[in-house]
């Protein structure tokens, strides 16, 4: 199972020990076969969020929901992996949070105060592009906070995803983990387009001399909060088209195994069609 392939194992994590061109489960696939393998897993993933979301609307009274938190280097495709896989579903049902720098009414809460207000609601399938990891990422990497308040807030981060799975939500959280060299392409990508201009921030440059202690503070918040209840998986990113596939399978198995299912009507069906059938036609 590809889930099971990119689940992060508890201890110690060496981000340079993982290929982040690798394409583990494809069994020698190539981008033509994960392409068509994507597009095969629309229809039953969109039927599942589809089935999630109904259980919501009837209100069946269990609260589920499932929030899929996306954090990654700077061009590692959490806007990607939002069209290509997220817009796989119906967007009705699903609610898309990108965390920015704090406003100056966030930063008078603590810093899961604006995370809470963002939780999905049952039913739907809520998704973090940036999330609460930015605060113990580059809050490490720029001291934007002590280190004893950081080194706690991993704790804090813990106890609040437990909480939220206790409360009927299932977190699934994704690191798109890509290389230095996929990352300049990218970039330099953008600079070359004039379409693609607005998507450039100089900033990403400066937040690129510091490569090695933004994968430290990942490596360090991957094994603080890789829990058994909110487990990280780490998806190899280099090439997007596994990107997507990977974080598409691990989203459908994931509601697989709650089994969301059609509500029942709660009113008489037989009675209605009748009442079909009788009325005044419409003129």
């Amino acid at each position: 199972m590809l889930e099971a392939l990119l689940r992060l194992p508890p201890g110690p994590v060496d981000l340079t020990a993982l290929d982040p061109a690798a394409t583990p489960g494809l069994d020698g696939g190539g981008k033509t076969e994960g392409k068509a393998a994507l597009a095969a897993l629309g229809d039953p993933l969109a039927d599942l969020q589809e089935r999630l979301f109904a259980e919501g609307r009837a209100d069946v009274g269990h609260g589920r929901a499932v929030l899929l938190v996306l954090q990654g280097m700077d061009t590692s495709g959490k806007g990607g992996v939002l069209r290509h896989t997220v817009g796989l579903v119906d967007p009705q049902g699903v609610r898309i949070t990108s965390f920015k720098a704090p406003t100056d009414e966030e930063r008078e809460h603590d810093f899961l105060w604006r995370v809470r207000r963002a939780l999905p609601e049952q039913g739907y399938l809520g998704v973090f592009d940036r999330s609460h990891y930015e605060d113990v990422l580059i809050a490490r990497v720029r001291a934007l906070a002590p280190v004893e308040e950081i080194e706690q807030r991993y704790d804090e981060i813990n106890a609040f995803e437990a909480e939220v799975l206790g409360a009927g939500t299932t977190i699934v959280k994704c690191m798109l983990h890509i290389s230095a060299d996929a990352q300049r392409e990218r970039l330099q990508a953008r600079l070359d387009k004039p379409e693609k201009h607005w998507k450039f921030n100089p900033g990403d440059i400066d937040e690129r001399a510091r490569w090695s202690e933004y994968r430290q503070a990942y490596e360090i918040a991957l094994e603080r909060t890789n829990t058994e209840v909110a487990p990280w998986h780490v998806i190899p990113s280099d090439r997007k088209w596994y990107r997507n596939l990977a974080v598409g399978t691990i989203l459908h198995d994931t509601l697989a195994r709650m089994a969301p299912q059609w509500p029942l009507a709660d009113f008489d069906v037989e009675e209605q069609k009748r009442r079909l059938r009788e009325e005044v036609p419409v003129r």
